[in-house]
C-alpha cells in the first residue's frame, strides 16, 4: 500500500472529523503557534485576581513521618510499646509489610518538639531551619488520601487520580496560564536522591496525559547537559540549526494542513522552544554569578549539581525567570526501619535549603507572589513496623492523616490547620483531601478549579475531577 494512503487510514476519528468539518487549515496553525509565542493564558483566565504567579512544589518522595516532624503528641509517651488499640485502628487496611504483625507497638517520636515563631507552631528539632520561618507557613496536619502504596499515591498527588494517564498538576497550570518566559518551559522538574531508599519515579508523573504534550514537564538533570538532546552536534552551527528548523517547520505545516493533528503543532512549538533554550538554559544553570553568601545560605550541598540544595537554588532562578510551575522531587523518605537514623539524614539534606529558599524569595520580594508547597504522598504509622527498641523503630505507610505545608503566594502565615487524634492516626477536625489541596493551589493562581477543564473522549475533565474546594481558612 502507498505509505500516504496507509497513513490516512490511521487517522483517529477525532482527527478525521477535525479535517472534514472544522476547516482549521493554516489559520488554526497560526493561532496555535501565536498562543505559544505570546504565552497567553486560556481565554477568561485567570478567573479572578491571582495572589501567586508561580508555584514551587517541594515534593518529598517516600512519605515523611508527620509523627516525627509536625504532629506533636506528648501524651503518647505513656503508651510506648503498648499495642495500638483496636478502637483507634478500627480495622483499617494495612500494607503487606505489616499485615503479618500480630502486635502493633505504639512508637512515640524520640525527637523533641518546641513552639516556634510568634504563632507558637509545634515543630520537631529535626527541622530547626524550617522552624525559623514558622510565621511564614500554613501547616496542614489533616491531609488524607485514598492510596496506601507509593506509585498510586504519588500519581494521585500529581494528577488527581490514582491510575496513570491523567495530566499532572504542572501540565494543567501550563495549559491554563501559559508561560511568562518564551525561552524556558512553563513546567520544569528536578529530581534529587536523599540518604534513604529509592522509590521508583516514572517520567509520566510530570506527563501531560490527554493535554497537548507541549504542556508536559521538562526534566532538568545534573551535569553539563541539563536537558537531553539540547546541544548541537559538534561542527553543527547555530545558523545551520536555524535553517534546518525553518525547513522542518514548513514541512510540518504542510502535514498539519493535511491531517489537522494537534500534535504536529506541539512538535513545531517544542523544536522552537529547544532552539531558544540553547541560550537560556546555560545562563540559568551556570551558578558562577551567584554570590558566596547564597551558597552559604543554602548549605554546603548547594555547590553539588543534582542535590536538593542545588536544585533549590535553581528553583529560585527559574522562578525569577518566569517559569510557571517548578517541581522538585526528593527521594529517600521511605523509612520502614531505622527511621531515627534515616530521617535525620533526610532532614540534614533538606531543612536548610528549604528554609533558604523561603528566605531568598522573601528578601527578593518574590515570596508574596510565589506559592511554595512542601509535602509527600502520605504519612507514617504511629505503631512500629518491626521491633521497637529504645532508640529505633520503623513506620509503615499511613494514608489516614499526614502533614503538608504551604507558604507565600496568598497563603496565611503562622497557621496550623486540622487536628488528629491522640495517636496521629485519625483526623478529628478539618479534614483535607488531595483535591482540596489542588483546588487551593489553583485558587492562589487565580483559577477556579471547577472551570479549568479539557474535553476528552466526550467528557470535560479537570484536575480535581468532581471533588475539592479551596480551603478558605488558609487564604490570606
Amino acid at each position: 500500500m502507498n505509505p500516504i494512503d496507509e497513513r490516512k487510514l490511521l487517522l483517529t476519528r477525532r482527527h478525521f472529523f477535525g479535517l472534514a468539518g472544522m476547516g482549521l487549515g493554516r489559520a488554526a496553525l497560526a493561532s496555535l503557534l501565536a498562543r505559544d509565542a505570546e504565552a497567553d493564558a486560556l481565554p477568561g483566565l485567570p478567573h479572578f485576581k491571582p495572589r501567586a504567579k508561580r508555584v514551587i512544589y517541594l515534593f518529598q518522595h517516600g512519605a515523611p513521618s508527620q509523627m516525627d516532624l509536625f504532629d506533636y503528641k506528648p501524651g503518647l509517651a505513656r503508651f510506648r510499646g503498648n499495642d495500638l488499640p483496636d478502637s483507634v485502628r478500627m480495622g483499617q487496611r494495612l500494607t503487606g509489610m505489616t499485615a503479618y504483625q500480630e502486635k502493633f507497638p505504639t512508637a512515640p517520636s524520640i525527637f523533641k518538639f518546641e513552639r516556634h515563631g510568634q504563632c507558637g507552631m509545634w515543630l520537631s528539632d529535626l527541622i530547626p531551619h524550617t522552624a525559623r520561618v514558622a510565621d511564614e507557613i500554613s501547616l496542614i496536619r489533616s491531609l488524607h488520601t485514598e492510596a496506601i502504596n507509593h506509585d498510586p499515591a504519588v500519581t494521585f498527588f500529581q494528577t488527581g487520580f490514582q491510575l496513570a494517564g491523567r495530566p499532572s498538576i504542572g501540565s494543567w497550570i501550563s495549559y491554563g496560564l501559559g508561560s511568562e518566559n518564551q525561552s524556558l518551559p512553563a513546567f520544569v522538574v528536578m529530581v534529587s536522591q536523599g540518604t534513604g531508599g529509592t522509590q521508583a519515579l516514572a517520567d509520566r508523573t510530570w506527563g501531560s496525559g490527554f493535554l497537548p504534550t507541549v504542556h508536559q514537564g521538562v526534566r532538568f538533570r545534573a551535569g553539563a547537559n541539563p536537558v537531553l538532546y539540547l546541544s548541537n552536534p559538534d561542527g553543527y552551527s547555530e545558523q545551520a540549526r536555524r535553517r534546518f528548523l525553518d525547513d522542518l517547520t514548513r514541512l510540518n505545516e504542510l502535514k498539519f494542513k493535511d491531517y489537522q493533528d494537534p500534535e504536529i503543532t506541539t512538535r513545531i512549538a517544542q523544536y522552537e522552544m529547544a532552539f531558544r533554550m540553547q541560550v537560556s538554559v546555560p545562563d540559568l544553570t551556570g551558578l558562577s554569578t551567584e554570590p558566596e553568601s547564597v551558597f552559604e545560605m543554602y548549605g554546603p550541598d548547594s555547590r553539588k549539581p543534582g542535590t536538593y540544595a542545588a536544585n533549590c537554588v535553581l528553583a529560585r532562578r527559574l522562578a525569577e525567570r518566569g517559569v510557571r510551575f517548578i517541581q522538585l522531587f526528593h527521594r529517600g523518605w521511605d523509612q520502614h526501619s531505622n527511621l531515627p537514623r534515616e530521617i535525620r539524614g533526610q532532614c540534614e539534606q533538606t531543612d536548610q535549603p528549604t528554609w533558604a529558599l523561603i528566605q531568598d524569595l522573601k528578601r527578593r520580594g518574590m515570596l508574596e507572589d510565589t506559592l511554595v508547597v512542601w509535602g509527600g504522598e502520605f504519612g507514617r504509622t504511629v505503631y512500629s513496623q518491626g521491633t521497637l527498641t529504645e532508640d529505633n523503630y520503623g513506620r509503615d505507610h499511613h494514608p489516614r492523616c499526614f502533614a503538608v505545608w504551604l507558604a507565600g503566594g496568598g497563603i496565611k502565615g503562622g497557621l496550623t490547620y486540622g487536628e488528629t487524634d491522640d495517636f496521629s492516626y485519625n483526623i478529628v477536625k478539618d479534614p483535607v483531601d488531595v483535591h482540596d489541596l489542588h483546588a487551593t493551589i489553583l485558587h492562589c493562581l487565580g483559577v477556579d478549579h471547577t472551570k479549568l477543564t479539557f474535553k476528552f473522549q466526550g467528557r470535560h475533565y479537570r484536575l480535581t475531577d468532581v471533588h475539592g474546594h479551596a480551603i478558605q481558612a488558609l487564604l490570606a
